[in-house]
């Protein structure tokens, strides 16, 4: 049995969304939709953000709220969500106050549900918690990437966060918050850090899928590659990211050289397959750990998700 989740939809546009134009937010959020539909929603007003009219040309805001309607299809009208998720996902749950859960998502999964897409970590969460009035991402995590994931129980939290994250890492360091994830790269090395200082633009394909780019003309972005355990032809990597960009961590590895193992949009077809024989089923990609800072007392919290038991079972094989 499934339950089934009516869409009128209302989203609020998280830090690493700032930036974008409205028509290429909305392809990522209505993917499928063709863009002339997209563009005559937003021409009709059918589209608002923070409840008036937009042109297409306008460009998001953390914190805004985003209104998409709902479409005619039976498809693109509603979400299901099966019954085992919600009950499923307050298991996920690692850390939580007043203000503030975080979770521990599984890859495979949505953080939320889309045109066409079983519904995500929010709404099942939703579900399980009817009790709780307000509950909002924080920020995004790709669909195959697991681990900590940050939602907003009340919109001052969110705002403040919104704010944090939008910071300069510096400033980060002293009141707000730092990420950072395991990966499995190509290559092995054991030698210092490596360094990608380099803007990414994020542009849609004609099929509306969404892709990131190196653009000197896009929006800055910065992350940092330091090895862990190196192996014959790999090294497990913790990643920094300065910055939040969207799909930043695959595409700073790209360009670094040292593609993420899994990845099958931004990584290297042959190693890939070499390691799909070595049991990897997914992007081997893990946010493993965020320093929060609370807004309220000041301190600083360690929140960390283990590496998922298939992503260990890889390690140990390359190992032997």
């Amino acid at each position: 049995m499934s339950l089934k989740v009516e869409k009128v939809r209302l989203i609020d546009v998280d830090a690493e969304s700032s930036g974008q134009r409205i028509d290429n937010y909305l392809m990522r959020h209505l993917k499928g939709v063709p863009k002339s539909r997209i563009y005559r929603l937003i021409r009709k007003g059918e589209v608002r953000v923070d409840g008036g009219r937009i042109k297409p040309s306008h460009r998001v805001t953390a914190g805004e709220k985003v209104r998409i309607p709902p479409l005619r299809t039976a498809q693109q009208n509603q979400i299901t969500i099966p019954e085992e998720r919600i009950s499923q996902v307050e298991n996920w749950i690692i850390d939580e106050d007043d203000d503030l859960m975080i979770l521990n998502k599984p890859s495979g999964i949505a953080v939320h549900g889309g045109s066409g897409l079983t519904g995500g970590v929010i709404e099942a969460l939703r579900l399980a918690r009817p009790r709780t009035e307000y509950l909002e991402l924080v920020h995004r995590l790709d669909r195959q990437t697991s681990g900590c994931l940050m939602v907003a129980k009340n919109r001052k939290i969110l705002n403040t966060l919104h704010d944090q994250l939008r910071s300069h890492r510096s400033e980060r360091q002293q009141g707000g918050i730092l990420k950072y994830y395991l990966a499995l790269v190509r290559e092995s090395w054991s030698g210092g850090k490596k360094r990608a200082k380099v803007a990414l633009d994020t542009r849609a394909s004609r099929s509306g899928e969404r892709l990131t780019v190196v653009d000197q003309n896009g929006r800055s972005a910065e992350s940092h590659f330091s090895p862990i355990r190196c192996f014959s032809t790999s090294t497990l990597v913790e990643i920094e990211l300065l910055t939040g960009r969207t799909h930043q961590a695959r595409v700073h590895a790209d360009y670094l050289g040292i593609p993420i193992a899994g990845d099958s949009k931004y990584g290297d077809r042959e190693f890939n397959h070499w390691l799909r024989d070595q049991g990897l089923k997914r992007l081997f990609l893990h946010a493993s750990k965020l320093v929060i800072t609370s807004p309220k007392t000041g301190k600083q919290r360690l929140v960390e998700a283990p590496l998922p038991d298939e992503l260990k079972k890889v390690l140990e094989r390359l190992e032997k």
